[in-house]
């Protein structure tokens, strides 16, 4: 489920998307989805904020990078068929 979250957050662009918004495209009740933007949040795959009444999410593209670097660089480079 999360990644899902992540994918649509991703390609929302770097303006990222509403609660109301991820929560339309999940179809999960409102306060499952809190926790799982918050796990995302705290993972620091993604930044939130807030405009007025609302949230926005967005994706850290600079954490996801380093992510992705890491798995394809270190993790696929030993050899331990993770890739």
């Amino acid at each position: 489920m999360r990644l899902s979250i992540l994918r649509f957050v991703v390609q929302a662009g770097e303006d990222g998307a509403s609660a109301g918004e991820i929560q339309g495209h999940v179809d999960l009740p409102a306060s499952t989805l809190s926790h799982h933007l918050k796990r995302l949040v705290d993972a620091g795959v993604m930044k939130s904020r807030g405009e007025g009444t609302f949230h926005y999410y967005s994706a850290d593209y600079g954490a996801l990078q380093a992510l992705t670097s890491y798995l394809w660089e270190d993790c696929c480079k030993r050899g331990k068929g993770c890739c």
